[in-house]
């Protein structure tokens, strides 16, 4: 049995607002500033390559999907 798709949009919308809320907040001042983001900064030249945070959010988006999957 298929979960209704208008449900998991709710759903997602719902955690939209939330994660967004929080941004205001200023509860996510930490991302993009953990250990293994790459910053470089010469002159006018600056690089930031943020491989920790996309690795953390990876890691949580794959908990959420298999949370979602499973209760679905």
């Amino acid at each position: 049995m298929q979960p209704p798709v208008g449900r998991i949009l709710v759903l997602v919308g719902l955690a939209l607002v939330v994660v967004g809320l929080l941004v205001q907040a200023g509860a996510f001042s930490w991302f993009g500033r953990l250990p293994g983001d790459v910053r470089y900064e010469s002159g006018s030249t600056r690089v930031y390559v943020p491989w920790v945070s996309m690795l953390a959010i990876s890691a949580v988006g794959s908990l959420l999907l298999h949370l979602i999957r499973r209760f679905l």
